[in-house]
Order: C-alpha cells, then sequence, then structure tokens
C-alpha cells in the first residue's frame, strides 16, 4: 500500500480515538483570558542578559512565555509557587508581578544541592531565589506534602527518559489540595509532525535532536525523549489525580508553513482540533482522584 494510504488510515484512526475523549469536542477547546501578558512581556524583556544570544531566545520564546505565566491563578493559602526546570525566564515574574511570597526554583542536579539565583535589571537586583536541584522522574521531591498552591512544569515532560509519571505524582503531592498545575510541551500530533510525515521531510517531533556531545553541557541536557498528543497528556494528568481546566495548543512561532496539512485533513475527515505545535495546560489536583501510577498507553506490559 501507498505511503499516503497508510496515512489516511491512520488519521482516521486518530480522529476516532480522538472523537472518544469525554468532551467529544467539535470545535477547539475554550481558553481562558490572557491576564497581564504584556506586562509580562515589558518585565521579562527588561532583565539584564548575559549576552544577545540569551536575548534573542527569550524574544522567540517570549509568547509561550507570557501564556504559560497568564495561566498561573492569583497566590492561594499558601502564597507559595514552585517552577521546576527553572532558567530564570519566567521565575522572577512569579514573585515580582504575579505577587507570590515565596518562589522556589528547581532544577536537574545532585538531590541536596540548592543555588541561589538573581535577576537584575539595569544593574540593580530586582529578584532573588533559591533553586533545588534533583531529579524531578526519580527523586521524591524536597518538599513537603501541600506545600505550593501552584505547580509549573513548562517544557520538561518532554524530556523525561525513564518514568515521566513520577514527576506528575509528586507534583500532586506537593501541592495543596485543589491546587493548581502548569504544565506545557509540544505537541506531536501537531499540523507540522503531520507534513513532516506526509513528505518525508523530518521527524514527526518538534524537536529531535540530541546534545552536542563536544558541547559545554555534555552529558547533563537530555534532548525531547517523547512528544505527546493532546489525548495522551489529558489521560497521564488524570491518571495522576488532575482535573483538567483548560488544554489548548497555539501555533508556534515559525511554523506557519505546515498549514496546508489542516486542509489536508479537512480533507480526509480527519480532527483538525488541538493541532497547534506548542500545548498549553492548566490542571487541578483533585484530592478523591483514583490515581494509576502506571497507565496503560505509556508503560509497556501494563
Amino acid at each position: 500500500m501507498s505511503l499516503v494510504h497508510n496515512t489516511r488510515r491512520a488519521l482516521h484512526a486518530l480522529s476516532r480515538w480522538l472523537a472518544r475523549w469525554d468532551r467529544k469536542l467539535q470545535a477547539e477547546p475554550p481558553e481562558p483570558p490572557r491576564h497581564r501578558e504584556d506586562e509580562i512581556k515589558a518585565f521579562i524583556r527588561a532583565y539584564d542578559y548575559p549576552d544577545e544570544g540569551a536575548r534573542r531566545y527569550t524574544e522567540i520564546h517570549l509568547e509561550r512565555l507570557a501564556r504559560s505565566l497568564s495561566l498561573v491563578p492569583p497566590p492561594g493559602e499558601t502564597s507559595r509557587v514552585l517552577e521546576l526546570g527553572a532558567y530564570m525566564q519566567m521565575t522572577p515574574v512569579l514573585g515580582c508581578v504575579l505577587g507570590y511570597r515565596e518562589v522556589r526554583g528547581a532544577y536537574f542536579g545532585p538531590l541536596g544541592r540548592t543555588d541561589a539565583k538573581v535577576m537584575t535589571s539595569g544593574g540593580k537586583e530586582i529578584f532573588r531565589c533559591s533553586v533545588d536541584l534533583f531529579d524531578a522522574e526519580k527523586d521524591r521531591f524536597p518538599y513537603p506534602d501541600q506545600h505550593f498552591d501552584t505547580v509549573l512544569a513548562c517544557e520538561i515532560f518532554e524530556h523525561f527518559l525513564h518514568d515521566p509519571m513520577h514527576m506528575l505524582i509528586e507534583c500532586r503531592r506537593v501541592l495543596v489540595d485543589g491546587g493548581t498545575l502548569i504544565l506545557t510541551t509540544p505537541n506531536v500530533a501537531s499540523y507540522t509532525a503531520v507534513a513532516r510525515v506526509l513528505e518525508m521531510s523530518g521527524n514527526p517531533q518538534l524537536y529531535s535532536m540530541y546534545p552536542d556531545p563536544r558541547g559545554e553541557f555534555a552529558g547533563s541536557e537530555v534532548g525531547h525523549m517523547r512528544e505527546y498528543t493532546p489525548a495522551e497528556l489529558e489521560e497521564a494528568l488524570r491518571s495522576a489525580g488532575f482535573d483538567i481546566e483548560y488544554l489548548f495548543t497555539h501555533i508556534a512561532p515559525g511554523y506557519h508553513s505546515h498549514l496546508w496539512a489542516k486542509h489536508f485533513l479537512e480533507r480526509n475527515n480527519a480532527t483538525t482540533i488541538l493541532r497547534g505545535e506548542q500545548m498549553f495546560c492548566r490542571a487541578r489536583k483533585n484530592p478523591q482522584a483514583n490515581i494509576r501510577r502506571y497507565p496503560s498507553f505509556l508503560y509497556e506490559g501494563m
């Protein structure tokens, strides 16, 4: 059978699977309001950057950073927030703009070590926090139960190599009942993924490169090990005891050339819902939820 015929069969199967979602989406799901995005962008642009490369990188990703931060709810009973994978781009906003009293960062490294991080603007310190080092898919997070109102896990879920559910389960543990998880990750069912498969022009993952073993961070950086579909992300979060408030996608900057795939999907009666390259999700901890520690779609032999 031809590549196109096989692809059409796969697309029809995916469409039927998506149609079985509890929400039975007929249109793009609603998005929450864009709270304070202009203020957030202006604040991030005012940082002192180490070089122009760092400034350009932030500018390229500024829409995603601001949209992610706009999903963060106001401080709650603890006024504490944790950012996993803290690169100090979003972290200062959590305290200086969004008003959290205690902001904690986390990054990959040896369990038990904590680094002090500072952000300056115009040569003056504007923010300081502690960044705890640990392995988010292996270690027990070094925080008590129900310690944070909000946890951010932005652009890290796709990097996990061994046990991604561990991170979600630990996020649930350290969140207060009803606490919020903000999670963003690439969408492997995007228009770009469909186009790359049909064109045989590249890997359907948005990013599939290995870190340069000759580079500065050789041995410490991990590429995208697995990207997820929207249905898979929802199932993973529900399995970990979260209720989905919002799950939506955006077309990522620089990827508009693949929008022809939208017309292909429409002509073949396949869904065009949730096809942006970037997934955004806000979920709430449900203390009464039943936990499925190893959902069968993600772990072999379960």
